[in-house]
């Protein structure tokens, strides 16, 4: 990220905590997907492998 980022996300209205809580989520879905991809978690029947 770089200081543009931050500011389009502050003129649509994000504040410093919306800002980081999206950090966090968007940075705790990157670890678990490695992690689930690491050790070859099955998807669930329904779900495409590929988005379509």
């Amino acid at each position: 990220m770089q200081a543009e980022d931050v500011a389009s996300l502050r003129a649509v209205g994000c504040d410093d905590i919306a800002i980081h809580d999206a950090i966090q989520v968007i940075s705790y879905f990157n670890y678990i997907n490695r992690v689930a991809d690491a050790v070859h978690v099955e998807l669930e029947p329904e779900m495409s492998p590929y988005p379509d």
